[in-house]
C-alpha cells in the first residue's frame, strides 16, 4: 500500500502545499470523528473523473459505519454526486434520504476540504442510525462543536497549519470545555470538571473565565501564565501549541482550538487531559539520564587517571617488551575513555561512532616508536550504534590499526591504512586494508597467538557476533581484515 502523500498526488490536488494540508488534517480528524460520533473518509477526485478513497478514521463515542476497509475504494456516477457538488460548489452538501443499501443504515454528509480558496479534496462524515438515541447535553456539545470544525475545514481554517503530538494530546473523551467568544465556559464535561478538580477547582466551570480558573490554579506562576495565554490565543482565533498547567497535587495537559465558524458564534474548545503519571514517569527517566550520563562521565575520568598510571609506569620500565606491553594497555584504555566521553555528552543510549573513531585515529600518531608513521585515513560512515556494542567494536577496529601501522611498513617506506565502512541496512562491514608488505607465508590468523589478533577475534565473534577474515586484497598488495557485523548480534541494553 502506497503511503497518503503518494495517494494524494495521485488525485488532482498534487501541489506540496495542497498534500501538505490534506495530512494535517489526517493527522488531526480522529477529534472531529470523535465529536460528530462518525466515520470519516478523505476522498480525492482522480482525473478519470472517478473519486478515490485515500484515508479513514473511525469514532472512539460511538459504533462504527463503516467496519470495512474504504481506502483504496473508487466510486463514480450516481454515488459521486454529492462529492462533485461539494468540490464544485465548495459548500457541505448532505443526503437526502439515509442510506439503507447495507447492513447498518447511515446518513452521509460530504464536506469539502478547502486550501487557500481552493477545494482539493471532500470529507465523507458517515453517521450510524442503528446507535442514534435521544441525545444528552454532552453529545449535543460535541455535535455542535463538530459542525463548526466542519464548517471551518471547508472555509480552510482547519486543521492549524502545524501539527502537535497527537499520541500525546488530549482527547475528546478526556475532558472538553467550551468557551464563548468572551473565554467564559459554556459547557464542560464531567471529565474536564473532574481534571479541574484534581488542580484544585471546585464545583462547575460553567459561566468561570477557564484563563483566569487555570492561571490561579497552578502553583508555578509562570506556567499559569502561559496556559492563561494559550486560551486567550484560542479565544482572539489563534491555534497556540498545548501546554502543561502544573497544581500541587496533579498536572494537565491543555490544548485549545478556536471555534470560528463562518456565520456562527466565536469561541474556543478546550481539551484536557490528566497528564500526572506521565509527567512523573518523565521527570524519573530525565533524572535517571542524567545519572547515567554521569556515571560515564565518572568513569571516563577514572579512565584517563588509569591511563596516566600506566603510562608513568611505562616511562620507569627498563625492559622494552613490558614498556610496549604497557604504552599497549595506554592506548586501549584511552580508547574506551574516548567512548564514554561521547556517550557523557549524549542524551541517547547509542554512540556515533564516526566521531568517537576521529578523536581514535589521532592517537595512532603515538605510534611512531613501534614503527614508521603511516598515513591513515577512514571513509564511508559507521553511524550510531548502541553504546554496548560501540565499545567493542572500536577497540577491535583500534587494535587493527595498530598492528597495520606496527607490521606491514616494516623494513620499507611508510604507506597507507585505509578504514572503509559499509552499512547493509542495519548489517555493517569494516574493512582496514594496508599497502604494505602483506602477510607472512603460511600466516593462519585462526591459530596466531599474537595479543592484539586474539584480543579482535574475541570482540567480534563473541561480543558483536560477526566474522573476521583476514587475507590479501584481489588485484592489490598488503593486508586486508574485514569484519562482518550483523545488526542482530549486537549487544543492547
Amino acid at each position: 500500500m502506497s503511503s497518503l502523500s503518494e495517494r494524494l498526488t495521485r488525485g488532482t490536488a498534487s501541489s506540496p502545499a495542497q498534500v501538505d494540508h490534506a495530512r494535517r488534517l489526517v493527522a488531526d480528524w480522529q477529534l472531529l470523528a470523535d465529536l460528530a460520533f462518525a466515520d470519516l473518509t478523505l476522498w480525492v477526485p482522480l482525473p478519470s473523473g472517478r473519486w478515490w478513497c485515500v484515508a479513514q478514521v473511525r469514532p472512539l463515542t460511538a459504533p462504527t459505519s463503516r467496519p470495512e476497509d474504504m481506502v483504496g475504494e473508487e466510486l463514480d456516477g450516481a454515488e459521486a454526486q454529492p462529492f462533485v457538488v461539494a468540490h464544485r460548489d465548495g459548500r457541505p452538501v448532505s443526503d437526502g434520504e439515509p442510506d439503507r443499501s447495507g447492513r447498518l443504515p447511515r446518513r452521509r454528509e460530504v464536506i469539502p476540504v478547502r486550501h487557500e480558496g481552493v477545494p482539493i479534496a471532500v470529507l465523507a462524515k458517515d453517521t450510524n442510525l442503528a446507535a442514534t438515541r435521544s441525545p444528552s447535553t454532552l453529545e449535543l456539545t460535541y455535535l455542535d462543536i463538530a459542525a463548526d470544525l466542519c464548517l471551518m475545514v471547508s472555509a480552510g481554517t482547519f486543521p492549524p497549519a502545524t501539527l502537535h503530538d497527537a499520541e500525546m494530546g488530549p482527547r475528546v473523551g478526556d475532558g472538553l470545555v467550551r468557551l464563548d467568544g468572551a473565554g467564559a465556559v459554556t459547557y464542560a464535561s464531567p471529565n474536564a470538571v473532574s481534571a479541574y478538580r484534581r488542580i484544585g477547582v471546585p464545583g462547575d466551570l460553567g459561566g468561570a473565565d477557564l484563563a483566569d480558573v487555570t492561571c490561579r490554579s497552578a502553583t508555578d506562576r509562570v506556567s499559569g501564565e502561559a496556559a492563561a495565554a494559550c486560551i486567550a490565543a484560542a479565544v482572539a482565533g489563534r491555534y497556540p501549541v498545548p501546554v502543561d498547567v502544573e497544581a500541587e497535587s496533579a498536572t494537565l495537559l491543555l490544548r485549545a482550538l478556536p471555534l470560528q465558524a463562518p456565520g456562527g458564534e466565536p469561541g474556543a474548545l478546550v481539551l484536557v487531559r490528566d497528564v500526572t503519571d506521565v509527567r512523573r514517569r518523565d521527570r524519573a527517566l530525565l533524572t535517571k539520564d542524567a545519572t547515567i550520563r554521569e556515571i560515564h562521565h565518572r568513569v571516563k575520568n577514572n579512565l584517563q587517571t588509569v591511563a596516566a598510571l600506566l603510562r608513568l609506569q611505562a616511562r620507569r620500565m627498563a625492559e622494552p617488551a613490558a614498556r610496549a606491553a604497557l604504552e599497549e594497555s595506554v592506548r586501549r584504555v584511552a580508547s574506551i575513555a574516548v567512548v564514554h566521553e561521547t556517550l557523557a555528552g549524549s542524551r541517547e543510549d547509542v554512540v556515533d561512532v564516526d566521531d568517537v573513531l576521529d578523536q581514535v585515529l589521532p592517537m595512532l600518531g603515538d605510534l611512531t616508536s613501534v614503527g614508521p608513521a603511516a598515513r591513515t585515513r577512514r571513509t564511508g560512515s559507521f553511524g550510531e550504534l548502541p553504546a554496548a556494542a560501540a565499545t567493542p567494536l572500536v577497540l577491535a577496529v583500534t587494535e587493527l590499526l595498530h598492528n597495520a601501522a606496527e607490521h606491514a611498513f616494516v623494513g620499507r617506506e611508510p604507506g597507507a591504512i585505509e578504514l572503509v565502512a559499509e552499512r547493509t541496512g542495519n548489517d555493517l562491514v569494516v574493512r582496514v586494508r594496508d599497502d604494505g608488505r602483506g602477510l607472512p607465508a603460511g600466516f593462519d590468523p585462526a591459530a596466531s597467538d599474537g595479543l592484539g589478533l586474539q584480543i579482535v577475534r574475541t570482540l567480534v565473534t563473541s561480543e558483536l557476533g560477526g566474522t573476521l577474515v583476514m587475507g590479501t586484497p584481489e588485484g592489490a598488495q598488503g593486508t586486508e581484515v574485514v569484519l562482518e557485523l550483523p545488526a542482530a548480534g549486537w549487544p543492547r541494553r
